[in-house]
């Protein structure tokens, strides 16, 4: 369920009209539901109420604005950051040191530091060194670093190739047949506490049967390591779950997801810990956009937009798919291709699709662009960066600011011996 409908022909988010948010901030622009996103989270944590210890992590590379931020912290969800700068943003935005867990296969010295220092609740370690590491730095300081040692339990999770993570080709955690040996090293060392395992094995998943096989796995090798003598209390389960981005998709329900987990883990004995982005923010939020042109092409027009694949990647970087909904429907529709101005032909949002018919001059928006948009917008061709709003209600506020050529020129410096 969302918050974005039509109200007298017109696309509101909550009970603002998309048309006044674009006359008083411009487009193109993302616009976020808070009620969307408190949804979305209370959705998830119910899906998980038959289990019987539970944290929620978002994970915020999916969404990281400092207001999206406070209200999942409002609903006592905590971080999953894979730098600095977003658990910085984590702790701007309210959230517990202790509730924050430190992912990611290329954590520096520097990072590791920073976030012992900040009291984090945990690191997942992705390779043997940087446990040792982390156990010398935490020493050295007088600190014990809570950790889990992420495996990989080589399971295909049948998504995207660029957003699979648990096939023994990715990059992410160690070989799980490994894990036995290095967690005996690692639990050794003064200055770490392993606590257990994490495992997360990709992005938009529309099938429960993989993340089922990855967490049998999971299970066996906690009862491996309970064998040799460790004390196994915490298992991190990720995240992964999909969103619907087109009509016709259908996506495991977290109440589906969350039965499943009880019936896997009924006998694990540990806290089980989560990290959901997509499945929270993906369908709470659009990027609303102009049509510059309707411009005739060989087989169906292109409709120029104002937003560009700086605004939104997804699209040129994964083949993904936005529905493309006008924001005042007349009820025709066309045949077009969507296209952004960026010099790219990369820069293409969609070929060959029906959408609502539009002109020049009108609104319209792209559906499902919550999760991984603003995110990874870019300055590519000196547009500006994207701004970002945030709606509650009859009300909203700007929560990123557009971000203009002449402010990034201002930062860039030419040398003196370039100056005449």
């Amino acid at each position: 369920m969302d918050h974005f409908h039509f109200s007298n022909g017109e696309l509101h988010v909550e009970d603002v009209p998309v048309s006044r948010i674009a006359a008083e901030v411009g487009t193109p622009v993302y616009i976020y539901s808070a009620s969307t996103f408190r949804r979305h989270a209370q959705v998830f944590r119910e899906g998980l109420s038959a289990l019987p210890r539970v944290h929620l992590a978002y994970a915020i590379k999916a969404n990281p604005n400092i207001a999206v931020l406070r209200v999942l912290a409002d609903e006592g969800y905590g971080a999953d950051v894979v730098s600095v700068g977003e658990m910085r943003r984590a702790l701007a935005a309210g959230m517990k040191p202790e509730d924050i867990v430190f992912s990611g296969v290329g954590k520096t010295r520097a990072e590791l530091v920073a976030a012992l220092e900040a009291g984090i609740g945990q690191f997942n370690l992705e390779l043997e060194e940087e446990g040792a590491v982390l156990a010398e730095l935490a020493h050295e300081r007088g600190l014990v670093a809570p950790a889990t040692l992420r495996v990989n339990p080589d399971v295909d999770a049948g998504t995207h190739a660029k957003i699979s993570t648990g096939r023994k080709e990715n990059k992410f955690g160690v070989p799980i047949d490994q894990a036995l040996g290095m967690f005996d090293r690692l639990a050794g060392l003064p200055g770490i506490d392993l606590k257990g395992v994490a495992c997360h094995i990709g992005s938009q998943l529309g099938d429960l049967a993989p993340l089922e096989a990855a967490y049998k796995r999971v299970g066996e090798l906690v009862a491996e390591l309970r064998g040799a003598g460790h004390r196994i209390t915490r298992v991190d389960l990720g995240g992964g779950l999909g969103v619907p981005y087109k009509p016709g998709d259908v996506m495991p329900a977290p109440a589906a997801y969350g039965e499943m987990v009880a019936r896997v883990t009924k006998d694990w004995d540990v806290e089980l810990m989560f990290e959901p982005g997509r499945v929270i923010a993906g369908n709470a939020g659009v990027l609303a956009t102009e049509v510059v042109w309707v411009k005739p092409g060989v087989a169906n027009p292109y409709v120029i937009v104002d937003a560009a694949m700086n605004d939104l990647m997804r699209p040129a970087l994964y083949d993904a798919h936005h529905d493309f909904v006008a924001v005042r429907p007349t009820g025709e529709t066309m045949m077009a291709n969507i296209a952004g101005p960026v010099c790219e032909t990369g820069d293409t949002f969609a070929m060959n699709r029906e959408i609502d018919a539009v002109k020049s001059g009108d609104l319209a928006v792209f559906r499902t662009a919550g999760a991984y948009g603003a995110t990874m917008a870019s300055t590519y061709n000196s547009r500006p960066l994207v701004p970002e709003v945030m709606v509650e209600g009859d009300r909203f506020a700007v929560v990123a600011d557009r971000i203009a050529a002449e402010t990034i020129i201002a930062a860039e410096r030419v040398p003196e011996w370039l100056k005449k």
